[in-house]
């Protein structure tokens, strides 16, 4: 039962069937166009003649049959022409035919063996006849040679049984083949799915290079396994960062709490560890919602709210909003935003991945620098650029500048939770955009390529 549940065993089946299919459909072919059409030709060539010689017995007498007999049997013809002529009172008029049945034959036709000697030679011949009998009780018998067809028919029959067990062994030897080469590809797919599942994402599916189906499937599952390998390492890579980041908070928030029970008699201090606590709890409370914020909009399921937006407006907007921070540092907004630039997105998750550009560019630039944003229509696309005097990236780092968590070497020190420019790149992800980093020399320019 189990071998019938087998997907090659059953293509092997069907390949057999369909092979033996097509060679009976040959052999009804050859059959119909070597055997029964040259039959049904010659039977319509013989019934015409009887009918011109019955008309000619008819309308001329016995006299003129016989003479129309005896030219016809001279004729020269592909099929010989073949007949017997016997009067009413049993008496045989003419005839060209060795030997015929004694009495009229029911329905008309018969295959008479018409077989000739001639100087010691057997000439063989099967004459397809049509026996005719006059309303005077004369009877005219009228045929053609149909020997080469009769053996065409009689070596089909006999060739029918080795054509048969030929078919079966060759469908045999085929579907097995068959079979065999398409157990083989599955079993290299289950193989490398076994391998995976024991834990090894390393695993990837044999290409052939002969780019049938069965390679085009194991490109696809490949490049679905270094997915799936890529996410479970980013996985990997955000847990560490995760319990990376919230130790030092939930420490300082379990050290704060357990300072705040031992100053039960200290109104001041308890009222300073509970500030503490409460910003502790806020800082965790920003990394998940951040966190839940980017696997929300990774995920497809944050339900971007589709429409026209007022990009120019909307940056201006941003700068408006940072102004007063910077000018806590003493630091220079300089703008160079385009009028008129319009195109389809969300417009809340687009002020937020320029307020996160705005906000690490005023977090890491030195007191009285100057940030510069600029925003232009470059062909079909439009271009952000938020630039800052900060101490910026390398280019190695470039790579990683968007994982959860990342900061660069030269601002670890600095606060911050390493997710704004994740988030940055899931927005630019979901608006089909392009996010690009280069060193401003000083600092860090990120630039933002959307679509128009």
């Amino acid at each position: 039962m189990r071998l019938f549940r087998s997907l090659s065993f059953r293509l092997a089946l069907a390949y057999l069937a369909l092979f033996a299919l097509s060679v009976a459909a040959l052999i009804g072919l050859y059959y119909w166009i070597n055997i029964v059409r040259p039959m049904a030709e010659t039977r319509y060539q013989v019934i015409r003649e009887a009918d011109r010689l019955h008309d000619v017995y008819v309308r001329d007498g016995q006299a003129a049959l016989l003479a129309a007999a005896d030219m016809r049997a001279r004729a020269l013809d592909v099929r010989k022409p073949f007949h017997a002529f016997i009067s009413r009172d049993g008496s045989l008029l003419s005839a060209n035919l060795p030997s015929w049945p004694r009495k009229p034959v029911a329905g008309g036709w018969t295959m008479i063996e018409a077989d000739l000697y001639r100087d010691g030679d057997e000439s063989d011949h099967d004459a397809l006849a049509y026996d005719r009998v006059f309303s005077d009780g004369a009877r005219l018998i009228v045929g053609r040679d149909v020997q080469d067809i009769s053996e065409r028919q009689e070596t089909l029959a006999e060739s029918v049984v080795w054509i048969v067990i030929f078919t079966i062994l060759l469908g045999i030897i085929g579907a097995a083949l068959m079979s065999r080469a398409i157990a083989t590809r599955i079993e290299a797919i289950n193989a490398t799915a076994r391998r995976v599942i024991s834990g090894d994402l390393s695993g990837r599916v044999p290409v052939r290079g002969s780019g049938d189906d069965f390679d085009r499937l194991a490109e696809t599952l490949n490049l679905m396994l270094a997915r799936i390998d890529e996410s479970v390492e980013a996985i990997r890579r955000v847990s560490d960062s995760v319990a990376h980041e919230l130790r030092t908070p939930l420490a300082r928030l379990q050290a704060d709490l357990e300072d705040l029970d031992a100053a039960r008699d200290d109104p001041d201090a308890r009222s300073r560890l509970i500030g503490d606590a409460i910003g502790e709890a806020a800082r965790l409370n920003g990394v998940f919602d951040a966190l839940l914020r980017i696997a929300r909009i990774e995920g497809g399921r944050h339900g971007a709210a589709s429409g026209t937006v007022d990009l120019t407006a909307l940056l201006l907007d941003a700068v408006e909003f940072y102004v007063p921070q910077a000018e806590l540092s003493s630091m220079l907004l300089r703008t160079d935003i385009a009028e008129g630039l319009v195109l389809r997105g969300d417009k809340d998750m687009l002020f937020q991945a320029v307020s996160n550009l705005l906000d690490n560019a005023i977090k890491y630039s030195p007191a009285g620098g100057t940030i510069r944003i600029s925003a232009r229509a470059d062909g079909r696309r439009c271009r952000i650029a938020v630039c800052d005097e900060g101490p910026g990236l390398t280019e190695e780092e470039f790579d990683r500048a968007t994982e959860r968590f990342y900061r660069g070497r030269q601002v670890v020190a600095s606060p911050g939770i390493g997710l704004g420019l994740t988030l940055v790149a899931a927005v630019a992800t979901l608006h089909k955009a392009e996010l690009s980093f280069r060193n401003g020399a000083p600092g860090l320019c990120v630039e933002l390529a959307l679509p128009l």
